[in-house]
C-alpha cells in the first residue's frame, strides 16, 4: 500500500464532501467509483451484536442491510466475525451453500455480487462496509486494495463519531474531530504522506498529539498545514 494510493483515495473522499464535513457517505461514494460497484453501505456493529445502518447509497444497498439483520447471515455477518467476505457470484454453489437464505434473497433484491469488509481496530469490532454489484464479477487486486483502504477510512470516521461518548481518564477526552474543518482534512492528508500510514492512523496520530498537548484539534491541524509541525515515522515531532 503506497502513500500515493492513500493520498489519492483521501483526496477523492474529500472531493465528494465538497467542503462539507466528511462522512461515511463520502467514503461510500469514493469506494463506489474506485471499485466499479453499484452501491455501498456502512453499518455499525453495536455492543449487543445488533447492526445499525449508518448509510446506504441506494434502495438495494439498504435492503441488503435489512436482509443481513433479518436473516442473520451473509457476507456482512461473516466479515464482522472473520474478515473480508468476497462473493463474486451469489448464485454460485459455494455462496448458496454458505448463505442459503441470504444469497437468493440478495439476488431478488438486485445484487449479483457482494464484498464485505470489517471495520475494526484490533479485536474491537466497529462495523462493516458492504459493497454490491448488480452483475456477477470480482474485484481485481487494485480495486480490492482501494476498497480495503477506504474501509479503513470509514472505520476512522465511525470512531470519531463515537468519541464524545467514550470515557477518558480524569474526565477528559480529546476534542471530537468531526472532520468539519478544512484544515483537518488537509492535515490528515499531509500526515498520510509524512508517515506512510492510512487515513485512520493519521487521524489518530493528529488527535493524540492534540490531546497530549491539551490543544484544540483544528489548531494542531493548522500547524501541520502551515508546516510548523511535522510528524516523523519514529514517533518524534518537529518544527519545520
Amino acid at each position: 500500500m503506497n502513500t500515493d494510493r492513500r493520498l489519492r483515495l483521501w483526496t477523492q473522499v474529500v472531493g465528494h464532501a465538497q467542503d462539507a464535513p466528511v462522512g461515511v457517505e463520502h467514503v461510500c461514494a469514493a469506494v463506489t467509483l474506485a471499485t466499479g460497484v453499484d452501491g455501498a453501505a456502512v453499518t455499525a456493529v453495536l455492543g449487543s451484536g445488533l447492526r445499525e445502518t449508518v448509510y446506504a447509497s441506494d434502495q438495494v444497498a439498504s435492503e441488503l442491510e435489512e436482509l443481513t439483520v433479518t436473516l442473520g447471515e451473509g457476507p456482512g455477518v461473516d466479515a464482522s466475525a472473520d474478515g473480508p467476505a468476497l462473493a463474486a457470484d451469489l448464485t454460485s454453489f459455494e455462496c448458496l451453500a454458505r448463505w442459503p437464505a441470504f444469497a437468493p434473497a440478495a439476488g431478488n433484491a438486485g445484487a449479483a455480487a457482494m464484498f464485505a469488509f470489517p471495520l475494526r481496530v484490533g479485536a474491537i469490532r466497529i462495523g462493516v462496509m458492504d459493497l454490491y454489484r448488480a452483475q456477477p464479477g470480482g474485484l481485481d487486486g487494485e480495486r480490492l486494495a482501494d476498497a480495503l483502504l477506504l474501509a479503513d477510512t470509514a472505520c476512522a470516521l465511525l470512531l470519531d463519531a463515537a468519541q464524545p461518548d467514550r470515557p477518558h481518564l480524569n474526565g477528559r477526552r480529546p476534542e471530537p474531530a468531526g472532520l468539519a474543518h478544512p484544515e483537518v482534512h488537509q492535515a490528515t492528508g499531509m500526515i498520510i504522506v509524512q508517515l506512510g500510514v492510512t487515513a485512520a492512523v493519521a487521524l489518530i496520530r493528529l488527535r493524540a498529539y492534540a490531546y497530549a498537548h491539551d490543544r484544540r484539534l483544528r489548531d494542531v491541524a493548522g500547524d501541520v498545514v502551515a508546516r510548523r509541525l511535522r510528524f516523523d515515522p519514529d514517533g518524534d515531532f518537529g518544527a519545520c
